[in-house]
């Protein structure tokens, strides 16, 4: 009678085991036939906070034989009832779901960052239900594999939601590139060099097609897509204008290299500060804000202008519509192209604007900054800071 792998409860067995050393956790995880121990003894080590091994002798023939016990416990955040104006934190539940044991082609993740970002306020009434786990990106790494293509260890950026553990086929899993630095936070796959850097470099490239010389307006440009909007258009050879809603936002702005940059919020007419920055007006703007801002800089736009519509912050916390101006006559007499657009349009394109944005991190010419909130069970007050513009930067959590 050869060695034996059983299942078990955790509660059976525990009273008969005892510790054994790590060279016996490397017998278990590595394949490898532990040594001999007299059979009288029980044996068992902690793999993980959930995770339990059990070495019992089988019966009469005394072979070692092992107990493999999961008892994996996710945290995951659900939508508790759907945001009405600005999400509140009662608006969330926090609950915990057993994962079951992996099967074939399966692999158990962690979650070490995840993200908060402003879709995921008008994403949850569109694509979700009450009692749904929040929507959202996060880099996680495998503590189990039983699928060939990734290995224990590595870091993945998923799209799973707020969970701090979850099962995956593999098929919705994106490997940070191999060439990333042992030197770069990992978190910046969320943000910089991520589906924000990501939105940037396609937004400006493929709608807004900004050429060497033109003038660039980008709103909510301390965040985590306007940040990269303006240094990748500095690159590019533009002028860059940037507004933000503090003055160490706006000072941060300066830092990073925009020609121009305001606080919205303290300027006394925003028509005067565009004026102002640009009298030329704008070959360029970027807008993820949406409302009234959009509604005064479509009036400074140069002929032939190109406006990326990216997001419009401004509306998504709105319980009524806001009633703006009407746009048509500006956008025929300047005979403007306005473009809304997702990234995920170019998610052919991914690895190229992935590649470019690490290349450039690495050699300094695009500078990030993070707001890190420490603590899964911080989510909610994550989320809601970063619709507040509370964040400088790519708003993170770290697990």
């Amino acid at each position: 009678m050869g060695p034996q792998c059983l299942r078990g409860e955790r509660t059976e067995w525990e009273q008969l085991a005892k510790p054994v050393s790590e060279h016996k956790r490397r017998c278990v995880t590595e394949g490898i036939q532990p040594p001999s121990e007299s059979g009288a003894e029980r044996y068992w080590l902690a793999l993980s906070a959930e995770d339990v091994v059990f070495y019992l002798p089988a019966l009469s023939d005394l072979w070692l034989c092992c107990l493999l016990c999961r008892m994996v416990t996710a945290k995951v955040w659900v939508l508790k009832k759907h945001f009405e104006g600005f999400p509140k934190t009662s608006d969330f539940d926090l609950k915990k779901i057993e994962l079951p044991n992996l099967k074939d082609g399966e692999l158990l993740l962690e979650s070490v960052f995840l993200s908060v970002d402003p879709y995921m306020r008008p994403y949850s009434r569109r694509d979700m239900k009450e009692g749904d786990i929040m929507i959202g990106t996060q880099v996680a790494r495998i503590v189990e594999s039983k699928n060939p293509a990734f290995t224990v260890g590595d870091f993945v950026v998923a799209r799973s939601g707020w969970r701090t553990h979850f099962i995956s086929d593999g098929k919705d899993l994106q490997l940070l590139p191999s060439s990333w630095p042992e030197s770069l936070p990992r978190s910046l796959a969320l943000g910089t060099v991520g589906m924000p850097g990501l939105t940037a470099y396609f937004g400006l490239l493929e709608v807004c097609k900004m050429k060497p010389g033109e003038t660039v307006l980008v709103n909510a440009a301390a965040g985590a897509v306007g940040s990269v909007v303006g240094q990748l258009a500095k690159i590019g050879g533009c002028k860059v204008v940037g507004c933000a809603g503090s003055e160490d936002k706006v000072a941060y702005l300066k830092e990073i290299g925009f020609d121009e940059a305001f606080n919205y919020k303290t300027v006394t007419s925003l028509d005067e500060a565009l004026r102002k920055a640009s009298p030329d007006g704008y070959d360029c703007f970027f807008d993820n804000v949406g409302g009234e801002f959009a509604s005064i800089a479509i009036d400074h736009m140069k002929k032939y202008g190109r406006i990326a519509v990216c997001g419009a912050i401004s509306q998504y916390n709105d319980s009524v519509p806001q009633k703006g101006a009407y746009i048509q006559i500006p956008m025929i007499f300047k005979e403007l192209r306005m473009e809304g657009f997702i990234v995920s349009r170019w998610n052919n394109r991914r690895d190229e604007g992935l590649k470019a944005l690490l290349k450039w991190v690495v050699e300094g010419k695009v500078k990030c900054r993070e707001e890190v909130t420490e603590g899964f069970e911080n989510m909610p007050m994550a989320f809601i800071g970063m619709l507040k513009g509370e964040n400088l930067g790519k708003a993170i959590v770290k697990v």
